[in-house]
Parts: C-alpha cells; sequence; structure tokens
C-alpha cells in the first residue's frame, strides 16, 4: 500500500492510497468461492452450482463489498501510519480502477483534531452566590406546599383576590373573535398571575352569575405578534366564586408530606435540607456556567467544521424530537443556521475540556462516581434501589463518569481562577422573583 497526504487547510487533509488490484481480486475470488460452497440456485444442488454461474450473478456485489472494506482497512492502517486523528468523518472519492496500472486507488479527505491552547486562568474572576437558608425561606416553601394543596369552598359574594373563580370568556379585536380569545369552564385563581394581569384584576368584583365586559390591552412582548400591544374587549360570564381554603399546618400535614409520626418540626428540617440541595445545585450550576464560559472565552481552538455538522445534526434532530413528544408540528427539516452558533461552542468546549483533562489529569475516579450516585440516590425513598439501578447500567454509569469529569474541571478552575462569593437572594436564585 502507498498513501501520500496533502495539507489542504489548517485542518483539512487529502489521503491518497494506492493499492495493488491483485489484492482486491483475490480477495473477490476467495470470497465467491466460499459463496459457491453454499449457495443455492434453481437447478443445481447446493455446493454443485458452477463457480461461473456465482461469479455472473455475484461478482459484482461482492465486489463492492471487498472494495468497501479494504477501503476502510487501508485507511484506518494509513491514519495510523502517519499518526492523525481524524475529526468526524472522511469524504471518500475512488479513482477509476488505476486504468493500466494495476492499482485501486482512492482518495480520503477529512479534518484532524486541532491543537488547543489553553487560556490562563489567573485573572478570570467567578462570582460565587451565597444564599442563606433560614426559617423565612421555610416558611415560604412551607406556603407553596399548603398552596398546592388547598381546598375550594363555594361562596355566595363578589370575587375576590385568592379566590378561584370559573367562568366563561370571549375576546374580540376591532370587533371580530381571535384565536386563542374564546374559553368555556375556566378555573381562574384571581391574583396568581397564570392570565394576564389587567385579565385577572377585572374578575374581582364579579359575583356567580354575573357578566362582565372590559377592556385590556395585550404586552407589547406578547407571544402572539398579531396581538402584541393591541386592544381587544373580553365579555365574561361567571359561573362560581369559590374561596381558598389552606390546610393548617399541623401533624395531618405533615402526614400527607412523607412525615409518617406527623411531627411538624421534622417536616420543616426535611424542608430546610431539600431547600438546602437545591440551592446548592442551582448555585453549582451557576458556577459551573461562568467556568465554561471563562475556559471557552480565554482559549484558542479552530473547530473542526465535521463535529459542528454532526453537532448541528444532533440538536435539529432532538429538537424535532422534542416538539412531536409534546404534540407539536415539527418542519420536514430545521434550517442549521439555528443550530450552527450553539453547535460551535458545544464541540469547542468538549475539546477544550478534554484537553484540559489530559494536561491536567482531571479524570473521574471511582470514589467520585459512588458519591455523587449516592447523592442523588438521597432524593428517592428507597435509595439502595436507585443505586443499584445505575449500576446495573454502563450507559448511566457513563453519564455519571462524565458529571464528575465536569465537576473536576469546575473545581480545578475554582482553584486556578478569582473566586468572590456575592451575597444573593433566596428568591432571586430560585427564579421567584415576577
Amino acid at each position: 500500500m502507498q498513501a501520500t497526504i496533502e495539507t489542504i487547510s489548517t485542518l483539512e487533509r487529502r489521503l491518497k492510497v494506492s493499492l495493488p488490484m491483485q489484492e482486491v481480486d483475490s480477495e473477490v475470488d476467495n470470497r465467491l468461492r466460499r459463496m459457491a460452497r453454499t449457495v443455492r440456485m434453481h437447478g443445481f444442488r447446493p455446493g454443485k452450482v458452477p463457480f461461473k454461474l456465482v461469479e455472473k450473478q455475484y461478482g459484482g456485489q461482492i465486489r463492492q463489498e471487498v472494495l468497501g472494506d479494504i477501503l476502510q482497512k487501508s485507511f484506518g492502517e494509513a491514519i495510523r501510519q502517519k499518526n492523525l486523528r481524524v475529526a468526524g468523518y472522511p469524504r471518500f472519492e475512488a479513482n477509476q480502477e488505476a486504468g493500466g496500472q494495476g492499482n485501486f486507488e482512492y482518495n480520503a479527505t477529512f479534518e484532524v483534531y486541532p491543537e488547543v491552547k489553553l487560556g490562563a486562568m489567573e485573572n478570570v474572576e467567578i462570582k460565587r452566590p451565597a444564599v442563606n437558608v433560614g426559617d423565612p425561606e421555610v416558611d415560604k416553601t412551607i406556603e407553596i406546599l399548603r398552596k398546592q394543596r388547598a381546598s375550594y369552598l363555594p361562596v355566595e359574594r363578589e370575587a375576590q383576590k385568592g379566590d378561584r373563580v370559573l367562568l366563561d370568556f370571549e375576546g374580540k379585536r376591532e370587533g371580530a373573535p381571535f384565536e386563542g380569545g374564546v374559553g368555556k369552564d375556566h378555573m381562574v385563581l384571581v391574583g396568581e398571575n397564570r392570565y394576564l394581569a389587567d385579565f385577572e384584576a377585572n374578575v374581582v368584583g364579579v359575583a356567580k352569575g354575573q357578566s362582565k365586559q372590559f377592556e385590556l390591552t395585550f404586552p407589547a412582548d406578547y407571544h402572539a405578534p398579531d396581538l402584541a400591544g393591541k386592544p381587544v374587549v373580553f365579555d365574561i360570564q361567571v359561573k362560581e366564586v369559590a374561596q381558598t381554603v389552606l390546610p393548617e399546618v399541623d401533624a395531618e400535614f405533615a402526614k400527607q408530606l412523607g412525615i409518617a409520626d406527623g411531627d411538624v418540626a421534622r417536616l420543616r428540617e426535611d424542608v430546610r435540607a431539600n431547600l438546602q440541595r437545591e440551592v446548592s445545585r442551582r448555585i453549582q450550576a451557576r458556577v459551573k456556567d461562568q467556568v465554561m464560559k471563562s475556559l471557552h472565552d480565554t482559549s484558542e481552538i479552530e473547530v473542526p467544521k465535521s463535529l459542528v455538522e454532526m453537532e448541528v445534526d444532533r440538536l435539529r434532530n432532538e429538537m424535532t424530537e422534542n416538539l412531536r413528544s409534546r404534540g407539536g408540528e415539527a418542519p420536514a427539516e430545521l434550517p442549521k443556521e439555528l443550530f450552527e452558533t450553539e453547535a460551535k461552542r458545544r464541540v469547542a468546549l468538549g475539546l477544550i475540556i478534554a484537553e484540559l483533562v489530559r494536561v491536567q489529569d482531571l479524570q473521574a475516579k471511582p470514589e467520585q462516581l459512588k458519591e455523587i450516585v449516592a447523592e442523588h440516590a438521597q432524593s428517592y425513598e428507597k435509595p439502595e434501589e436507585v443505586v443499584r439501578w445505575y449500576y446495573q447500567s454502563q450507559e448511566r454509569l457513563r453519564e455519571v463518569e462524565s458529571l464528575a469529569l465536569e465537576n473536576n474541571v469546575v473545581s480545578w478552575v475554582l482553584g486556578a481562577s478569582k473566586v468572590e462569593d456575592v451575597p444573593t437572594d433566596f428568591d432571586e436564585l430560585m427564579g421567584n422573583r415576577t
């Protein structure tokens, strides 16, 4: 085999391989003779079909198979000889069977993995949220749990903030109904901001059996462009007004939330522990985002186009499947431009992280996997079963290993950069601000 390499650009290479055609012919002949021992053909017993008939019937197919196998094998040997790391999939172009030269020749065009120049972390600033989980945060969470278990008592009075109102509505724009503007038997929790604020405000003061007409203007950033910033008129008919009744925080309430003996103090301890875990998770996520951004922004790398294209396809397929799983209709093929920026960022980060792991020896250790699995299992009723579930699958363990590796990268960057603990409001961290 003869192999020559040509540099097309910084990352792109073209490999030319030439093989004696005798090698191809010999392998084709061997396979056809093996086939002749068992092939079935009308008018002949198995194993008695004349070789010439087997060759005529299957020769073309076998030759294509042999050429494909030799191509893959010789390409692998050639890149090992040239010490190349191929990124993505090569593009093969077979030449004519070396007219008169007795050779099989092909070209393989591909990209190689780039050199990664890791950035210096000394001047990178990471702001780590510092959040206190105290009694006020526990009280807020218990109040949310009470609302989730609320009951509703029908009342014969006008609706107030906090009531649940059953109503029909019809909206019109310039005297004509608009899409999504009609609803039957809708439940409106007044003051919960699940509907437009002006809509809920106009429900206040209307009693069962009453109707009301009012005008409101949709917000300028409303998700439906044809309604954004436009005035409309709504007619509502109230069918029921129900007062919200929250459960008392007592032994029965605690039992409903999994505290077998109904101990309210233990309930509060559990709520505090769960909040602390969630706070820690969100802090880690924010820090990780900053770390990944700093690695991306400070490192120098030319990203292989082939890897970006592969990631674009993956992201596109993922979004298509997500749309379909939600009952939506996805276009036949989403434009790749929607995903190129994110795909390029992800590919670059993956290569940067891999290089950092190699240089700093940040591979995940078995004890780290065990710790992550145990921590995740804590939030389940039977943690030991969750642990077994993880260790029953190599694929699930690889996901845990990837998380451990990312944790190692984050820890290393935090140790090499400037970290500032920034006091942060609990509600802001949890996304509860409206």
